[in-house]
Parts: structure tokens; C-alpha cells; sequence
């Protein structure tokens, strides 16, 4: 097998090329999106290094490789997009993401205002992944002003986020820590 360089000096003018070869500038609204996704995922790679638990550590892999895979279907040309053969993210991959909510959310105590991010370094990072997170639903839904983005995507991004919050609300929890509530001055 042939050793790729990393680089190919075709990128130097402020160009790049979208899945399927057509060539856009880097600030385009897809690359933009795609980028997002990719930020939000070597975020959640961190976050993965403070958790206690297997199960949420498994959990949280299986979402970077549905970031991946979402990464990739933005990254394509739309017409190219039938490549994927299949939805990129389901409904019940959206449901999967809503019972893991829940589950997260069993047991914790109920919610007692708004929550300034903290508490601990990994809650931090939690919170770094959320608000990331959030970034890439507002630049998906950019894009989706201009060219077709599976609803599903959406859905599952705005899901993840809420999933974080909980996840960040549970890491506290576990640690026996308090949330830091806002308080107006």
C-alpha cells in the first residue's frame, strides 16, 4: 500500500475539495458545518478521557462514529449524497439518543435553575461539547437554507446537545459535586 502524504499544498489559496471533487472556498457554509461536526467530535474525544463509566465511555464512542458518518454525508456534494445509500442518522438513532437522556437523567436531582458551566474539568468539557454542538446545529441549519440536509441529521444533533446537558448534570452527580446555579446579581 502507497504511504498518502498529509499534504497536498492544494488547499494554500483558500480552496478545498467537497467529497466528490468540486472545489469550495473553506469559509463555505458546508465546509463550515462539516468542520463544526468534526470540532464537536475531538471535543467529545476529550471528554471521553473523564469518564468513570464503560458503558457511557461505549456510548459516547458509538456518537463519534455517527459524527464521523455525519461528517462525511455533509462533506459530500448533494448530488453525489445517494452515495450513502441509506439514511446517515435514523429516527431511532434520534430515539436511542432521547432513552439515553432519560436514563441519565434517573436518579438526578430535579432541575433548579439554569446551570453556569463547571463544577469539575470534565463537566467543563461537557459543557465545551454542547455549546459546540449547538454550533454545528445552527451552521447545519444554515446549510439546509441552500441545499438538502436530512431532517434526521438535525434532529439528532439538537438531541445530542440535550444529551450532553444531562450527561454534564450526571458527571457532577457521580462525583458528589454541586451545579453551580445562576444567580442574577
Amino acid at each position: 500500500m502507497k504511504k498518502s502524504k498529509v499534504y497536498t499544498r492544494t488547499g494554500d489559496g483558500g480552496m478545498t475539495s467537497l467529497s466528490g471533487g468540486v472545489r469550495v472556498p473553506k469559509t463555505d457554509v458546508r465546509v463550515e458545518a462539516y468542520g463544526t461536526v468534526d470540532e464537536l467530535n475531538a471535543h467529545i474525544g476529550e471528554l471521553i478521557t473523564y469518564l468513570e463509566g464503560e458503558e457511557d465511555r461505549k456510548f459516547l464512542t458509538g456518537i463519534q462514529c455517527d459524527l464521523f458518518t455525519i461528517g462525511a454525508y455533509l462533506a459530500t456534494e448533494p448530488s453525489r449524497a445517494e452515495k450513502f445509500g441509506r439514511e446517515v442518522v435514523t429516527g431511532e438513532d434520534v430515539a436511542r439518543l432521547e432513552q439515553a437522556i432519560d436514563e441519565a437523567e434517573d436518579g438526578l436531582p430535579g432541575w433548579r435553575g439554569f446551570v453556569l458551566p463547571g463544577g469539575s474539568r470534565g463537566t467543563a468539557v461537557c459543557h465545551v461539547c454542547r455549546t459546540v454542538c449547538r454550533r454545528a446545529e445552527r451552521r447545519i441549519l444554515e446549510l439546509s437554507g441552500s441545499a438538502p440536509v436530512m431532517p434526521e441529521v438535525c434532529a439528532y444533533v439538537n438531541r445530542l446537545s440535550d444529551y450532553l446537558f444531562v450527561l454534564s448534570r450526571k458527571m457532577l452527580f457521580i462525583e458528589g459535586k454541586d451545579e453551580i446555579v445562576w444567580k442574577k446579581r
